[in-house]
Order: structure tokens, then C-alpha cells, then sequence
């Protein structure tokens, strides 16, 4: 999802109160290991991410959860201290929030309790969003994760030979993820979500 600073503009890594000093009025970045990254999204990205928001908040309405969608804010894993993660998508637990040390001052998560489901959109610097995020939502036990590969740009080793569009839906099974893979017209299967009738091409090309 995201793609790195330019290394003459960073040349030592940053601390998380580093990064918010920084950073934290803008939303476009975020930092793994240090190391301050640009989202950069692209049009088509976008609209992935609004297209799975949407149908996320109609399940969330109709069903009477006390959950909403972040707009903005970050995920500082509470073992971690370079790293903040800015998720495409993610789904807060209301009812968690009691729990979280930063949030009434600011939108910053660190607990993995608070989540149900996070969503990233997969742009030029795949590694993060294939290895890194699952590593690391998987430690944080949040139940479901989408990888969002509307490009094909994931390595061959994630998405097969020939690379093509693809939505990776994971799935926390005994504190690991355990992952299927949908493309073109296949119907997805989410136990978050079970009530999404959609194919994994609507999703990746935004309802298109």
C-alpha cells in the first residue's frame, strides 16, 4: 500500500513521538520499523477502499453493530515502538474503546482488541501489505484481513503465476491466518461479514 520516502529526506529512523511531531497532521503517511512511508494512493485505489467501506457500513447499519469504520487514525501496535500502521479500511469495536490508552486524546489505537477487520489496498510496495501486515495483524489478533490486489502486483509467491487482481481474505485460526483467495466472478466468503453477496471483480474494480 505504500511506497518509501525518499532516503535523502530521512537519513535516521524516526521514533513514534518522532512520527507524530512530524507527521501527524497529515494522513498520507505512516511508519514500519522507523522508516516513514508515503501512501501515495491512486485514483483506483481510492475507490477500492470507498467501494469496501461502503458495503462494510451497510452490514454494520443493518445488522445494529457497535462498530464504525476509522477514517483516519492509526494503529501503533503496543509492542512496537517505530511502528504506526494507517490502514485503507478498518473496523473499530465501540465497545473496546474504554481500552485504549490514546484515543480520547487522539485517534491512535493500540490494542488489536479494538479491531474486527482491517483492509489494505495493494499499491507499489506490496511487501508491506503481504508480509509485514499479516505478520503483525495476525500478533494483534484481529479476526479478518483483506489484501486488496487490484493491480496484480503482488509477488507470484502471494498471487500465482500469471499475476492477476486478486483479494486475499485472511482469517485468524489459532493465532494464525489462514488464506483464501478470490478473483474475477468467484463470490467471497467473509465470517465477519457472511451477509456480502459480492465477487471478488466487484470489489476489485470498485463496483465498476
Amino acid at each position: 500500500m505504500t511506497i518509501a520516502i525518499n532516503q535523502l529526506t530521512q537519513q535516521q529512523p524516526l521514533s513514534f513521538d518522532e512520527f507524530l511531531a512530524h507527521y501527524s497532521d497529515n494522513n498520507r503517511y505512516e511508519l514500519i520499523d522507523g522508516e516513514v512511508f508515503d501512501l501515495e494512493p491512486t485514483g483506483l485505489h481510492e475507490e477500492v477502499a470507498a467501494f469496501i467501506t461502503t458495503k462494510i457500513c451497510v452490514q454494520i447499519d443493518a445488522k445494529n453493530l457497535p462498530w464504525f469504520v476509522l477514517q483516519r487514525g492509526l494503529l501503533r501496535p503496543h509492542n512496537t515502538g517505530m511502528t504506526a500502521f494507517r490502514p485503507d479500511v478498518a473496523v473499530i469495536d465501540r465497545n473496546q474503546l474504554t481500552q485504549e490508552p490514546l484515543w480520547s486524546d487522539q485517534s491512535i489505537l493500540t490494542l488489536g482488541s479494538s479491531l474486527k477487520f482491517v483492509a489494505e489496498v495493494v499499491s507499489s510496495n506490496w511487501q508491506n501489505d503481504y508480509a509485514r501486515k499479516l505478520e503483525d495483524y495476525a500478533v494483534l489478533g484481529i479476526p479478518e484481513y483483506w489484501i486488496a490486489d487490484y493491480a496484480g502486483l503482488g509477488g507470484t509467491r502471494h498471487i500465482g503465476k500469471p499475476k492477476q487482481p486478486t483479494l486475499s481474505i485472511c482469517t485468524l485460526v489459532n493465532e494464525e491466518y489462514e488464506i483464501q483467495q478470490f478473483r474475477g466472478n468467484q463470490t467471497i466468503v467473509s465470517l465477519t461479514f457472511p451477509d456480502l453477496k459480492l465477487t471478488a471483480e466487484q470489489i476489485l474494480r470498485a463496483g465498476r
